[in-house]
């Protein structure tokens, strides 16, 4: 009985948080190709929201139900991606890049300003420059994180569906 009471006393003064995060260790372990992959993502889903067929004024309701799922699911795993790249550019740009990344890199703080705007952008939107302008400012941000790593980069075509290019790391000779 008293452990119980003492248990709730003890809940109630120090309640129990439930809190995420990528990893507050810090475990040292970033990469900015989710972010990349988040973004080609984007890509793909305005890609296919643009060459979804609209059904005509006459169309069956099976056709319209296809059509309004279709789009539905496009629209959903487009947004969840820009969301996704929002969430890896905040978890490098909060617990990767110091100080001294700032200084030789002075442009980040506009690269991460800009790179967030344009994903809300293109989660809010369907538009196609949005998405690319997102994936080409987190390649900026690639690169310059694989330099503060001392790599160099190399751009690759990523071979996926939505074609783009992703940037990977080159250990230096």
């Amino acid at each position: 009985m008293f452990k119980h009471i003492f248990s709730n006393i003890v809940e109630r003064a120090y309640p129990i948080h439930t809190v995420q995060a990528h990893c507050d260790i810090p475990c040292g372990i970033y990469d900015p190709h989710d972010a990349q992959l988040g973004a080609l993502t984007v890509i793909r889903m305005i890609q296919l929201i643009n060459e979804l067929p609209k059904p005509g004024a006459n169309a069956a309701t099976a056709e319209v139900a296809t059509y309004e799922a279709k789009l539905s699911r496009y629209v959903r795993v487009k947004e969840d991606h820009a969301e996704q790249v929002k969430r890896e550019l905040r978890i490098l740009w909060g617990d990767y890049f110091k100080p001294d990344h700032v200084k030789q890199y002075p442009e980040l703080h506009d690269l991460f300003w800009n790179a967030l705007k344009i994903a809300s952008k293109a989660r809010q939107e369907v538009d196609m420059k949005a998405a690319q302008d997102l994936l080409a400012t987190v390649q900026k941000i690639a690169e310059i994180f694989w330099k503060t790593k001392g790599a160099d980069v190399r751009r690759q075509p990523s071979l996926q569906t939505a074609g783009g290019e992703l940037v990977y790391p080159v250990p230096k000779s």
